[in-house]
């Protein structure tokens, strides 16, 4: 195809990816960030 429209479909391919991406890190940052990070932040337990 033309330069558009392969620029439109790896600007699709990129927010799905970014969504999905965005998706598993809010997960990992929620679930595990915290006791991943307590032994580098110690102040955390404060």
């Amino acid at each position: 195809g033309d330069q558009e429209t392969v620029a439109r479909e790896v600007n699709a391919w990129q927010n799905d990816r970014n969504n999905k991406e965005s998706r598993i890190n809010w997960q990992f940052t929620t679930k595990e960030s915290r006791v991943k990070l307590k032994r580098l932040y110690p102040s955390f337990n404060d």
